[in-house]
C-alpha cells in the first residue's frame, strides 16, 4: 500500500520535514511493507524555504545580506529554483520568530529586509518571483520593503517616510521607482483586506505586539499610505483586495507596486513539491499541523492536502498538537498529541502515527 505522508510545520516545535519523518517512523514500525512517500508542506508562511529546499531537486539556496524586522544587519537566505524562478521568504528577513518578546512592536518593524532580499534575486538572475507571506514582525504597509526597492514614499515637507509602521501615516506622496523589472506571484494563506476590523493592524497586530492604541494609530497609518498609493499610482485600488492585508500590508504593496498575483500559498507550495504525483496510485495521506482549527479550513496545509487528496480518492488522516471542537471532522481520523504535546512532539507523532497505521486495513 502507497502512503503520503504530507504535514505542515508543528509550529515552534516540529519542522514539516522533522514531523514526516517522525509519521514515517511509527508508520513503518507496525506496516513495514508500505511504500512510504514523504512531501512536507508549507501555505507560504515561516518554513516555506526549506520545505521547498527539501522537496525540489536541484534547488539552491542563497545567502544575502538583509537588515531584520528591527534594522540590524544580518543574513538570509533566497532559494534558485532549477527553472530559473525564485522562491522568496518574507520571514526570513523581517520574520517574528526573529525577534525576542520584548523587540516585538510593530510601530517600530519594518520590512526593508524583504526588498533587499528581492532585489538579491532579480540581481542573481531570477526570471520570476514567488514570495511566501505569513510570520512577519511588520505592520508597515510594505512601506520599508518598498523603499528597498528604489520606491520613493515622500512627507509634506518633502522628505523621506522613516521605514517602520509609526511613520508610515507621514506618507503624502508617493515617487515610483524602478520596476522590479520580472513576474511576481504572492504565496499566502491569508485573505483579509488592508484596512478595517478584519484587516491587517487589527487581525495581526496583537500577535506582533501591538494594543489597543498601537493597532489604532497603525489602522490610521496604512490608510494615509493607502491613499497615497492609489492616487499616485495607476491600477487601483488595491486596499479591499484578498490578501492586501498579509504580512502586515506586504500584500498590499506588492499588489499596487509589482503587480503581484496571489495564489494561495498551500497551492504555490503544493505544485513546487510534486504533491499531486506524489498521490496519484495512493491509499492514504497522513498531514498535520501544530493546531487544527477554524483558520486550518482558510487555506492552511493539512485542508489543502485533504481538497487534493479526495481528487484522487485518498483516504486522509491527520495528526495535530491540538484539535478543536468539529476542526477535524472532514479527515477519516484524527489523532492529536495531548496536554504533553509540546514537550514530547516527535516521539508522540511517531506514537500517534503507528496507532494510525494499526487501525488502517490495506
Amino acid at each position: 500500500m502507497k502512503v503520503v505522508l504530507a504535514p505542515d510545520k508543528f509550529a515552534g516545535t516540529l519542522s514539516a520535514d522533522q514531523a514526516a519523518r517522525a509519521m514515517r517512523r511509527g508508520w513503518s514500525r507496525v506496516r513495514p511493507d508500505d511504500e512510504v512517500v514523504i512531501v512536507p508542506m508549507a501555505d507560504g508562511g515561516e518554513g516555506t524555504l526549506a520545505v521547498v529546499e527539501s522537496g525540489v531537486p536541484g534547488a539552491e539556496r542563497v545567502e544575502a545580506d538583509v537588515a531584520d524586522a528591527r534594522g540590524r544587519a544580518g543574513a538570509a537566505a533566497w532559494l534558485r529554483l532549477p527553472d530559473g524562478r525564485a522562491l522568496v521568504e518574507a520571514a526570513a528577513a523581517c520574520g517574528l520568530s526573529r525577534l525576542g518578546p520584548g523587540e516585538r512592536d510593530p510601530l517600530l518593524t519594518t520590512s526593508y529586509g524583504v526588498g533587499q532580499l528581492l532585489r538579491a534575486a532579480v540581481e542573481g538572475g531570477a526570471t520570476a518571483i514567488i514570495i511566501g507571506l505569513g510570520g512577519s514582525a511588520t505592520v508597515d504597509g510594505g512601506g520599508g520593503m518598498l523603499t528597498a526597492l528604489g520606491h520613493r514614499l515622500l512627507r509634506e515637507d518633502g522628505n523621506g517616510v522613516k521605514v517602520g509602521g509609526r511613520w508610515l501615516g507621514d506618507t503624502a506622496r508617493i515617487v515610483r521607482g524602478p520596476d522590479i523589472g520580472v513576474p511576481v506571484t504572492v504565496a499566502s494563506d491569508v485573505t483579509n483586506p488592508l484596512l478595517g476590523p478584519d484587516g491587517a493592524a487589527a487581525v495581526f497586530g496583537p500577535q506582533k505586539g501591538a494594543d489597543a492604541e498601537r493597532i489604532r494609530l497603525l489602522e490610521a497609518g496604512l490608510g494615509a499610505f493607502a491613499d497615497a498609493v492609489e492616487r499616485d499610482l495607476e491600477g487601483g485600488p488595491w486596499r479591499d483586495l484578498p490578501g492586501a492585508g498579509a504580512a502586515g500590508g506586504l500584500g498590499f504593496a506588492l499588489l499596487a507596486f509589482c503587480n503581484a498575483k496571489l495564489v494561495p500559498g498551500a497551492d504555490a507550495v503544493a505544485d513546487l513539491v510534486g504533491l499531486e504525483p506524489a498521490l496519484r496510485g495512493a491509499a492514504v495521506a497522513i498531514t498535520g499541523e501544530g493546531s487544527l482549527d477554524a483558520q486550518s479550513a482558510a487555506g492552511k496545509a493539512p485542508n489543502y492536502v485533504l481538497g487534493r487528496a479526495r481528487n484522487f480518492g485518498v483516504r486522509v488522516l491527520a495528526i495535530a498538537g491540538r484539535v478543536h471542537d468539529g476542526a477535524g471532522a472532514a479527515f477519516d481520523a484524527v489523532a492529536d498529541l495531548g496536554p504533553e504535546g509540546l514537550e514530547r512532539a516527535a516521539a508522540l507523532v511517531e506514537e500517534r502515527a503507528a496507532d494510525l497505521a494499526a487501525k488502517v486495513e490495506a
